[in-house]
């Protein structure tokens, strides 16, 4: 099952050829990101998490401008024994346009050792939940 949220486009996001930077689009995965962590695995703080983020693509399909409200879904796309697929879609709320879509891969990182680790099995029973729905 999909998570979508909502995120109005600000001043800042705005390069000099008038529309949303690339960039920033990484921003509003990291946000849908971050907000569907906390969701499904039911915590407060960021700091409760060991995961990293390991790769993210973006696939840009239209230009967004300043002051357009836009809906990033999210939802997983597969898991591993260490890591798993979160998939993305941007979407303009007003005429649910196609702006963007992609992917991103997070790791379970033991910070102490510096290494990947086995995903703590009450995020993978989350994460397994949110693949069946």
């Amino acid at each position: 099952m999909a998570y979508e949220t909502e995120i109005k486009t600000r001043f800042r996001d705005v390069d000099a050829m008038g529309h949303v930077n690339n960039a920033v689009y990484f921003s509003f995965m990291e946000q849908a990101r971050t907000e569907y962590y906390l969701k499904i695995a039911g915590k407060r703080r960021l700091d409760e998490f060991e995961i990293i983020l390991a790769s993210a693509t973006c696939n840009f399909r239209s230009p967004v401008s300043w002051g357009e409200t836009v809906l990033v879904r999210v939802w997983p796309g597969r898991i591993g024994e260490s890591s798993f697929m979160l998939k993305y879609e941007i979407r303009v709320k007003e005429e649910g346009r196609l702006v963007a879509d992609g992917e991103s891969v997070q790791v379970a990182y033991d910070y102490r050792t510096k290494k990947s680790r086995p995903i703590p099995s009450e995020f993978r029973k989350a994460i397994e939940a949110e693949i069946a729905q």
